[in-house]
């Protein structure tokens, strides 16, 4: 066969599913403390009540049939996309500042992929056993007790990942209300359509594909490298302390002792093969940084609980970065973040972070614009004055009844006629339409050629909007 021909491209390796080895450590009870807490969030948040003027009782929820979200105590409106762009831009940026800072750390902690894989796992633990038992149970002919075993299994995935998708559509509608009619059959068809997809990709996601949604589905795995450098922090083996000059052994007989280790220039690592077997995404991090480590810690607690012990000071793997390993005498890890990179984002962090605060902060609870009616744009009246006229179109985004009132600012006295409109009320989530006339002698008109309508809640007169308004006569056309 010629050597030169050219092979076909592998685009899926069938490989040999990874089972894991349960960790004991800082990093496994952080891990687990963030799942908690993640957990308690997403499938809570649907069912905690808030009291509002008009509007349900959820502390959370995405009205698309209003148009309105809820959280908490703010209502935002499809008008506040600008916020959700740079909630985008913030989050974004906060995932390269801090995967510069500490590698794929968010990956191994908070990604959803992450929390689901872990928890199914922690189901496959809890009904087929550690490591051993459950490799004895993949061995073992079919017979009664691992199907039992192998059938709960799958079971509570499927039962964990429907409700998952049951708890996206409650984030949808009034929770107690909606789960009521899914279970009735009267639903919408769309909670149905989305909660089967997502039971289907949460099972096959988290149940099977595991480690290689993150190694070939996910980009970010792809290109965080880009913002790696020489001083980011990531999960590292320290090669020079565990191999030594005369590489790696177990520790049998005279060699368990550290100093005759030394003595014949082999490392720390004894070679157990548990940092391996602890890792979600089977990967040997003695083999250097790979691109599907997703920095989670298992292996440092591993080989932390290994080194104590043998009695062997811990570290040997650690959070560290390339140029301190490379170093003459390693100092401690720390996070460096003082580099031209980092700064960026962080500063475009804290900018953007401060632009969101501030509108949040100072937006109004109503729109108003202006349009001025064209047709025609201008009229001459009886008694010689110029009259303009226009439409004030205000929108109370409240979930309450709310009176505006209209004033005007840089036109002469009694030249804006409201009618009986200089107060208006508005019912909550409503919207009317004021018309307004402005006429002046063609004298004065040449000096008021712009003016400003005010608009402001009676009862909060310190909520105002200012719109600008042109005002045209024969001469400006």
């Amino acid at each position: 066969m010629d050597s030169n021909a050219v092979q076909p491209i592998q685009f899926y390796e069938k490989k040999a599913a990874i089972v894991t080895k349960s960790a004991k450590g800082k990093f496994r009870n952080f891990k687990s403390a963030v799942l908690a807490v993640a957990y308690a969030v997403y499938f809570g948040l649907p069912w905690l009540p808030w009291t509002r003027n008009d509007g349900l009782s959820q502390a959370v929820m995405f009205d698309v049939a209003d148009r309105r979200f809820y959280i908490f105590d703010m209502v935002i409106y499809p008008q506040n996309v600008f916020w959700l762009a740079l909630l985008l831009f913030i989050a974004a940026t906060f995932l390269f500042f801090a995967t510069a800072l500490i590698g794929r750390a968010f990956c191994g902690y908070f990604c959803f992929q992450t929390l689901w894989t872990d928890f199914f796992i922690w189901i496959e633990r809890l009904v087929q056993g550690e490591r051993t038992a459950r490799l004895r149970l993949q061995k073992q002919p079919w017979n009664a007790e691992k199907i039992a075993r192998i059938g709960l299994t799958h079971v509570l995935w499927i039962t964990f990942s429907f409700w998952t998708g049951v708890t996206f559509v409650l984030y949808f509608g009034y929770a107690p209300d909606l789960l009521h009619r899914f279970f009735l059959g009267n639903a919408a068809s769309a909670a149905y359509v989305t909660v089967l997809g997502l039971t289907v990709s949460t099972y096959l996601a988290a149940g099977f594909m595991r480690e290689q949604i993150c190694a070939f589905v996910c980009p970010y795995g792809r290109f965080q490298s880009v913002m790696y450098d020489p001083s980011t922090l990531a999960v590292a083996y320290d090669a020079r302390r565990g191999e030594g000059a005369a590489g790696r052994i177990p520790a049998r007989g005279a060699l368990k002792a550290r100093e005759a280790r030394l003595e014949q220039g082999h490392g720390d690592c004894i070679d157990c093969g548990l940092c391996v077997q602890v890792c979600p995404a089977g990967i040997d991090i003695r083999e250097g940084l790979q691109y599907r480590c997703i920095s989670c810690g298992l292996c440092i607690d591993a080989c932390n609980g290994v080194m104590n012990s043998i009695g062997y000071p811990q570290g040997l793997i650690r959070y560290d970065s390339e140029s301190n390993l490379a170093a003459p005498v390693p100092a401690k890890p720390h996070l460096d973040w003082k580099r031209l990179k980092v700064v960026g984002y962080l500063v475009a962090l804290v900018i953007m972070t401060g632009l969101l605060v501030y509108n949040i902060n100072h937006r109004t609870d109503f729109e108003v614009s202006v349009r001025q009616v064209r047709q025609p744009l201008f009229v001459f009246l009886s008694n010689g004055e110029i009259r303009n006229r226009y439409q004030i179109h205000l929108e109370n985004e409240t979930d309450h009844d709310v009176t505006y009132r209209i004033s005007e600012k840089g036109l002469p006295s009694g030249a804006l006629d409201l009618g009986s409109m200089r107060q208006v009320l508005v019912h909550g989530d409503r919207s009317v339409i004021v018309l307004a006339n402005v006429a002046m002698p063609p004298a004065e008109a040449e000096s008021y050629k712009t003016f400003s309508f005010v608009v402001q809640p009676v009862n909060d007169p310190h909520d105002r909007i200012v719109q600008t308004a042109s005002f045209y006569n024969e001469k400006v056309r």
